[in-house]
């Protein structure tokens, strides 16, 4: 897809025609007008998505181990202007509704950063997917103190494999406002898409794209990437595999003597304690 790109004249910026194939595209996977802006990397979709969400004085609400606290080097921080990303404990990587609730502290309160977004990632670090009633959960919290709602997608594609759920159900029809869209963990070269599903939310998007550097001059390579991922459901077919490749695996694991799975293996991810004769072994 990435060489048949290269054949004849194309605009720069985002205005050559499989970009446009692209947004259209994603707006009928997902069921609805969307506002799509590929970038190269998921730490530029995660951190460019939050910085047009919340403001410099902004709270950011996480699970603790989320990619955006854990591995984006301040990334979230740096791009929203100093925001501050607030980690929530919470089993198998998840944050849970009632403790988020709990926690969201300081509306109106000077001397405190103010609740702006709370930031899942589906699938989750460890592997485990949010239900669609999961995501609805944390939405009402949400929406019931002004907060926008954000969704890593690095591994979006293998939720979406694992349940029963739509892309839409598991996104704005849940109450989410914006997603980060995984291509490169699932097979692409270096693609990622940010999506909005609240128009307003990309009002700035194009400026602050091109302040970070990915407005790439020959955009049309990332989106013939995303445009072959999303063909013919390529990328469901390749997170199917990779869920049960990650399940064959698990299984076999779990069989040794003294192996102990740390999470439930509900997407590609899977995570285990061994017994030290089996290390010393490998």
């Amino acid at each position: 897809a990435i060489e048949e790109a290269n054949h004849g004249p194309a605009m720069p910026y985002g205005a050559d025609p499989i970009t446009r194939r692209v947004e259209a595209r994603l707006a009928e996977i997902f069921e609805t007008e969307v506002a799509v802006f590929p970038v190269a990397t998921g730490t530029a979709a995660n951190a460019l998505c939050l910085s047009a969400m919340v403001p410099p004085f902004g709270a950011v609400y996480c699970h603790e181990e989320a990619h955006v606290q854990v591995d984006e080097c301040g990334a979230p921080e740096f791009y929203t202007g100093g925001a501050k990303l607030i980690p929530l404990p919470g089993d198998h990587g998840k944050i849970d509704a009632t403790v988020l609730a709990a926690t969201i502290a300081g509306t109106g309160n000077v001397h405190a950063v103010q609740p702006a977004a709370v930031s899942l990632s589906q699938s989750t670090e460890a592997g485990t997917v949010y239900g669609r009633d999961e995501v609805g959960a944390v939405a009402e919290v949400a929406r019931a103190h002004g907060l926008g709602l954000h969704v890593d997608g690095a591994r979006f594609a293998n939720a979406v494999a694992a349940g029963n759920h739509s892309p839409a159900e598991l996104t704005w029809k849940a109450g989410v406002d914006a997603l980060s869209f995984g291509a490169t963990k699932n097979g692409a070269l270096a693609a990622e898409a940010v999506i909005f599903f609240r128009p307003d939310l990309a009002e700035t998007m194009p400026f602050r794209r091109k302040r970070a550097g990915h407005l790439f001059s020959k955009m049309r390579f990332l989106s013939a990437q995303l445009e072959a991922y999303l063909r013919d459901d390529l990328w469901l077919r390749h997170a199917r595999h990779a869920n049960a490749m990650a399940g064959r695996l698990a299984a076999g694991l779990s069989a040794l003597p003294g192996a102990k799975l740390s999470h439930p293996v509900e997407a590609n991810e899977v995570f285990v304690r061994l017994p030290e004769a089996a290390i010393a072994a490998l």
